[in-house]
């Protein structure tokens, strides 16, 4: 059923910020915050011209930019280039299903969203970051895509709930990644500290 990969995700991550992270975070009500405007505007939609906009995905777009305005000029310069490969990249996937759907070997969605996000992990170093390319490019790569379509005058919703789906998915994939990233840390401080343990003992 379409959008019930994002309704899924979005929900369990707005569940664990919410109750679980912790409260002197300054990130925590924010997070939980942009995660249920997101769940709230994802079935709202309005017209621009020719083309129809859904709200949650203007919503992450507009973050992103507030977001990445507040970097320096170089590192703002990086994630500009880094979002235009999403952006090229996202549009090339989806016209390349177009043109020659037999390379797609399983399910779209999972196909888009593992490509995103490993480019997403080659690109940047931090979760944050690559959530931040991830948003602003996968969105403009649907304007883009949308605008290639129009010249052949087919209609193409910008935002859907069926991009929510991918977005979610490279989101939980990058989160995961993350963990796995910071578990190598964790682990090594854990048996470090079982190690001067034993050597006090001794």
């Amino acid at each position: 059923m379409e959008g019930s990969m994002f309704y899924w995700i979005l929900w369990v991550f707005w569940v664990l910020i919410t109750f679980f992270m912790n409260k002197q975070n300054p990130y925590r009500t924010k997070v939980a915050i942009g995660l249920l405007m997101v769940i709230i505007l994802s079935n709202v939609h309005f017209m621009v011209g020719n083309f129809q906009f859904y709200a949650s995905g203007v919503f992450m777009l507009l973050l992103s930019f507030i977001i990445l305005g507040k970097k320096k000029l170089g590192p703002l310069l990086y994630a500009f280039i880094c979002s235009f490969i999403i952006t090229i990249s996202y549009v090339t996937f989806n016209l390349f299903v177009i043109y020659d759907p037999i390379w797609v070997i399983f399910q779209k969605e999972w196909m888009m969203g593992i490509c995103m996000g490993c480019l997403a992990i080659f690109l940047q170093k931090s979760l944050k970051d690559r959530l931040l390319i991830i948003v602003s490019g996968t969105m403009q790569g649907e304007i883009l895509y949308a605008f290639y379509l129009s010249k052949f005058e087919f209609s193409y919703p910008i935002g859907t709930i069926a991009y929510l789906d991918v977005t979610s998915l490279v989101i939980l994939l990058l989160v995961s990644w993350s963990i796995l990233e910071n578990a190598g840390t964790f682990f090594q401080n854990h048996f470090h500290f079982l190690e001067k343990g034993k050597q006090k003992t001794s």
